[in-house]
């Protein structure tokens, strides 16, 4: 009897690593990538039109995402719950008398949060008036709601790599991290309006950075097995930001709404991607190095390489973003939206001083912070990434 329980144990792996990858996971990495893209495209909108209507193909593309996503994510537990799902059942957990795979949850609440701020967002301008800036109630629970999407087709690739092997497990960990990399993007989408590069040499822009980056990169490093994790999800921001600077000014756009400070006939693309790969290639050559089970040992180490390499390459790097030699096709220096006053400190080429930073004294307390929440958010990621290797359902 053991020996045929054993075998039959035996036959269900042999098959859960030979099957291919489910259409869901397929599913959730373009509708993610549709929302991400639509975000950029969206703010691109804003920087160049000005908002017209609602129904704009940027905004499509963003909501599409939570068509997408919900629909998948409905049908996976309506199945899982009414039994049609064959073997899947046991792949799954239950949730207020339904059942499906942990991901699907978080993807059929995102998918629903995602589609009422649709109207949420439409009532807000009618309300208040047509803006240009990103952190609003309405565009707030867009993004929870797309970041929510997002993990979810995480953890369903999660559940999927985490029960896989061979050939198999290395095609769904390129997926995993592919939606990594997208996760990264959304983050600096939220903080978008924090790291313009007139603020790049303050402490305040680095803390900004510390408070999401190193999360994501350790979360996706810890529960990867493969060695560059952390250099693939920072490549997959820069290889998407890269594109959207190249692709978006191909296409015309003029504004529809005013004062223009600045000429526009093109869509303005996002700026130069922040150097974030550099810190991640170190974050992996060090990491891997290490014990895994040095939790905090880890942490100290990813928060001071990070927030060291960081500061030594971005550094720099923007004087040469502020100068006439990023006015190019290549780094986009010369890309401005409208509404962009030509004495504006991005106009002119100058660095924005925080307040409490015109002393020494204070832009090290302010530093001193950025190298704390790099720390504290690493070994949160660790312990994400943990956690994610515990993934099954």
């Amino acid at each position: 009897m053991a020996t045929h329980v054993e075998a039959l144990a035996g036959r269900s792996l042999a098959v859960e690593k030979a099957r291919g990858i489910h259409w869901t996971v397929w599913l959730m990495a373009m509708a993610c990538t549709s929302a991400v893209i639509g975000a950029h495209w969206d703010i691109s909108w804003h920087s160049s039109i000005g908002r017209d209507n609602f129904w704009t193909p940027a905004h499509m593309a963003i909501y599409l995402c939570g068509v997408l996503g919900g629909a998948s994510a409905g049908w996976l537990i309506f199945v899982n719950t009414f039994g049609l799902a064959g073997g899947e059942r046991a792949k799954t957990v239950g949730v207020f008398g339904f059942r499906a795979p942990l991901g699907a949850f978080l993807v059929a609440w995102g998918g629903v949060a995602m589609l009422t701020s649709a109207p949420f967002d439409d009532w807000w301008h009618n309300a208040y008036g047509l803006d240009v800036k990103i952190i609003s109630p309405p565009h707030v629970l867009l993004i929870f709601g797309f970041l929510s999407v997002q993990v979810g087709g995480l953890l369903l690739a999660l559940g999927e790599m985490n029960r896989a092997g061979g050939e198999g497990r290395r095609k769904l960990e390129w997926i995993y991290l592919y939606m990594g990399g997208l996760i990264l993007v959304t983050f600096t989408i939220l903080i978008l309006e924090l790291t313009v590069r007139t603020l790049m040499h303050t402490a305040f822009f680095y803390r900004t950075v510390a408070l999401f980056v190193p999360l994501v990169l350790a979360m996706m490093w810890r529960g990867s097995e493969y060695r560059w994790a952390a250099t693939v999800t920072a490549g997959v921001y820069t290889v998407i930001l890269l594109g959207l600077q190249w692709v978006l000014p191909l296409f015309p756009a003029e504004p529809k709404l005013g004062p223009v400070f600045s000429p526009v006939s093109y869509f303005v693309p996002p700026q130069f991607p922040l150097l974030l790969i550099v810190p991640a290639v170190a974050l992996d050559w060090c990491w891997g190095r290490m014990n895994q089970s040095d939790g905090w040992k880890q942490a100290v180490v990813g928060g001071v390489v990070f927030l060291g390499v960081y500061v030594v390459v971005q550094w720099p790097f923007a004087n040469f973003l502020m100068s006439e030699g990023a006015k190019n096709w290549i780094f986009g220096g010369h890309h401005y939206g409208y509404y962009v006053h030509p004495n504006s400190n991005l106009r002119r080429g100058v660095f924005t001083v925080m307040g409490n930073e015109k002393e020494l004294s204070g832009f090290l307390l302010v530093m001193g912070q950025a190298l704390l929440a790099g720390v504290l958010m690493t070994r949160l990621g660790l312990g994400f990434g943990n956690w994610m290797r515990t993934v099954r359902r």
